[in-house]
């Protein structure tokens, strides 16, 4: 394999089925796949047609497939020194040169999609690629960790409604509950790796935080995100929105303290509460715009 940001060639510690699979496992699958039914789904709740609805999952599929990719290259030689296995680009199955190619290749399809979708809405979405882009080259090491996944997610759902007719503007705690839930999945997602991302040279946030911080701040974005959906909107509210707020309360405060014994456990909260929150956005549907 070829040497990596001036590093030695890295010998391969685990068995990869080849540089294809290699390549798709560098793209940061779960992720790509969660971030763009969300879109989807989205898009769905508002009644896209056909034909906005496939180009928006398209857009927001190569601008995922891009981020993943650029994500994997830069950090191959960081996670060779740090010897961190499981990672394709980092254990030899791809070269870095082709899984950068593959990040370009992505984000130039990205463009001309996402402008398809309308010219403000194809802004917004490649404002939220270039914000994920900038974290992946220098921010993900700094206290702004944070700032492109709150862009990224308060993107989704000013997307969406910029691709309806009319280009109509997002209701405002769509966007708000967006950012909010990117917060969320910041914390919860760098959790369980702060301290191997310490020993890598990685300061972000949650870094600076500690584990115990981290743990303690991730039910507020969450909590925020569902209180901004359930009171946001004009009217009264429904016992229905009420219990959904109680249900993400206790969901947001358990999973951290269950952290302690499962890695994960923390994710997974933060997971539960961003569908019961897409469950509230699209039970109101055309309430996005």
């Amino acid at each position: 394999m070829d040497a990596m940001d001036g590093t030695a060639p890295v010998t391969t510690a685990v068995r990869w089925p080849g540089r294809a699979a290699g390549l798709a496992l560098a793209c940061h699958p779960g992720p790509v796949v969660a971030v763009t039914a969300l879109a989807c789904a989205l898009a769905a709740g508002v009644g896209l047609s056909p034909g906005r609805f496939a180009l928006v999952g398209a857009a927001v599929l190569a601008g995922q497939l891009s981020v993943g990719w650029c994500n994997d290259a830069y950090d191959a030689g960081r996670d060779a020194r740090a010897g961190r296995r499981g990672k394709p680009v980092a254990d030899g199955a791809v070269p870095v040169r082709v899984v950068w190619g593959a990040a370009a290749v992505a984000g130039l399809l990205c463009v001309p999609l996402s402008l398809a979708c309308g010219l403000l809405a194809g802004t917004v979405h490649l404002a939220a690629v270039a914000a994920a882009w900038l974290y992946n080259l220098r921010l993900k090491a700094t206290a702004l960790s944070w700032l492109p996944y709150a862009v990224g997610f308060a993107a989704l759902p000013s997307l969406v409604a910029l691709a309806a007719p009319g280009a109509p503007w997002p209701r405002w705690w769509t966007v708000a509950a967006g950012a909010l839930l990117g917060v969320a999945a910041h914390l919860g997602d760098t959790l369980p790796d702060i301290e191997a991302d310490r020993a890598a040279g990685i300061r972000g946030l949650p870094h600076r935080l500690g584990a115990t911080g981290t743990r303690l701040l991730l039910p507020v974005p969450l909590l925020g995100a569902t209180a901004v959906l359930v009171l946001g909107p004009p009217g009264p509210v429904g016992a229905g929105a009420l219990a959904v707020l109680g249900l993400a309360g206790a969901v947001a405060l358990v999973g951290p303290v269950l952290g302690r014994w499962w890695r994960k456990a923390a994710l997974a909260g933060a997971v539960a509460v961003a569908a019961a929150d897409l469950a509230l956005l699209l039970v109101s549907g055309a309430a996005l715009t």
